[in-house]
């Protein structure tokens, strides 16, 4: 199986072209998912973070989780990090095939830079040089950042729709796509008619969640097979079949979305957010742990 590569050259190649509207979850998506991670970082990950993060970032690791959106049309080599498409209605997702950007440069997709990013941290942290030859500040937020996108369901959509972004609907009155209605529509409309239009109180409940309705699970969502530093791929193959089974179902090109598909996705959405925080703090704590064990494709 391919391996997550050194990339650290990427930065030179910013002729890749940049494919419109991929985007990880919305700026509150990504703010949620790290909130949520850094209840569940160990002290010695938390202490790490901290010392990493930039001092915009004030200590605050969910400050900068949408940083990856924000630069990529900046670095526009990174663009192709955020997803990755698999075969129109197979419904399933395999490293070796999937994993390559629109050019067919392998490894270049959001499992791979899980991958690569994970081996950044570790290599830095674990070997015996002294310097690191990466940007770590950066490498700590493309992580963050990814690990949010690869549970994204249409973040592994399918290859012919660009993941949802070329299926226009209507969520209720609004023209759309479905690629966004899953980064940001959904999100939106849960904060506005549950959640009093506050974002914390919507992390909140979904904290709650993860520790009463969801605590059985908890355990099983940390776990990477074969003591794996990361395992994204596994991540992967959980949301291309929820978007088979959840995102694209009902959601035919011009099609109005409403109350139906709104309240029977949410539940879907949020469950996501707690998982991949979940994740992103079990991978950050094995990381950074005297007893951490390398990434492996």
């Amino acid at each position: 199986m391919a391996g997550p590569g050194l990339w650290w050259t990427w930065r030179v190649l910013g002729f890749l072209l940049l494919v419109p509207g991929i985007l990880g979850w919305g700026k509150e998506g990504h703010f949620a998912i790290c909130k949520i991670a850094e209840s569940f970082l160990s002290e010695d990950a938390l202490a790490a973070v901290k010392e990493l993060l930039p001092a915009s970032a004030t200590g605050d690791l969910a400050e900068v989780c949408s940083w990856p959106d924000e630069i990529r049309f900046h670095l526009r080599w990174s663009s192709a990090l955020h997803y990755v498409d698999t075969p129109d209605f197979l419904c399933n997702y395999k490293y070796c095939r999937d994993c390559h950007d629109p050019a067919g440069h392998k490894d270049r997709c959001v499992t791979g830079a899980i991958y690569n990013y994970t081996m950044q941290l570790f290599s830095a942290y674990h070997d015996s040089i002294s310097e690191s030859k990466y940007n770590l500040t950066e490498a700590l937020m493309f992580l963050a950042h990814f690990i949010g996108d690869v549970h994204q369901p249409l973040h592994v959509g399918f290859t012919g729709d660009l993941g949802g972004n070329t299926i226009i609907v209507r969520w209720y009155r609004r023209k759309t796509n479905l690629h966004h209605v899953w980064d940001n529509m959904i999100i939106e409309s849960a904060v506005k008619t549950f959640y009093s239009k506050d974002l914390a109180i919507m992390i909140k409940a979904i904290e709650s969640n993860i520790t009463d309705g969801w605590s059985n699970d908890i355990s099983e969502w940390q776990i990477c097979a074969n003591n794996q530093t990361v395992c994204p791929n596994e991540y992967a193959s959980e949301s291309i079949s929820l978007a088979c089974k959840y995102a694209y179902r009902n959601a035919t090109p011009g099609s109005t979305l409403t109350d139906d598909y709104f309240l029977s996705r949410l539940p879907v959405v949020e469950k996501r957010i707690a998982q991949s925080g979940v994740r992103l703090a079990a991978t950050l704590n094995r990381v950074f742990s005297s007893e951490a064990k390398i990434a492996e494709a």
